[in-house]
């Protein structure tokens, strides 16, 4: 939970929880559907609420579907939402410093690491340390111009 919803959501999640999340104004949450059977297979997140746009609560639900590239499609139509319909020429998000699959991903579609951005959370004793990722437009579109 705290890894896809950070402080958000609490479990058990309720209605009222979910009422308040898709009723922000600055929040823009999406539903992941695979084309081919018309399944609710995921979810993403554009948040306005900071200087810039951030990505987030990026989830494949289905364990089966993750490691196929979907996440990278889901991150290219988040980024060409915000550099085709609004004037911000960045980006961020923010990943656990362990989760090196998705900070690989991020990696592939431009992001850098910004070292002067970081967060801790304690998680069951644990603390979980967060890179803050940052995309440049014109980087993304040299990458995808190649």
């Amino acid at each position: 939970m705290v890894q896809f919803a950070g402080p958000l959501f609490n479990y058990p999640v309720t209605y009222e929880q979910l009422y308040s999340y898709l009723n922000q104004n600055k929040k823009h949450p999406f539903r992941v559907k695979l084309v081919e059977t018309g399944e609710i297979i995921g979810h993403c997140e554009l948040n306005f609420e900071n200087d810039i746009p951030r990505l987030g609560r990026i989830l494949i639900g289905n364990k089966d579907l993750r490691n196929k590239d979907i996440g990278k499609l889901i991150l290219r139509e988040l980024i060409n939402i915000v550099f085709t319909t609004t004037s911000y020429t960045s980006i961020d998000l923010n990943v656990y410093d362990w989760n090196l699959s998705a900070i690989a991903c991020y990696q592939k579609m431009g992001f850098k690491i910004n070292p002067h951005v970081t967060s801790t959370i304690t998680v069951k004793n644990k603390v979980w340390n967060a890179h803050n990722m940052k995309l440049d437009k014109a980087d993304y579109l040299n990458i995808n111009s190649m």
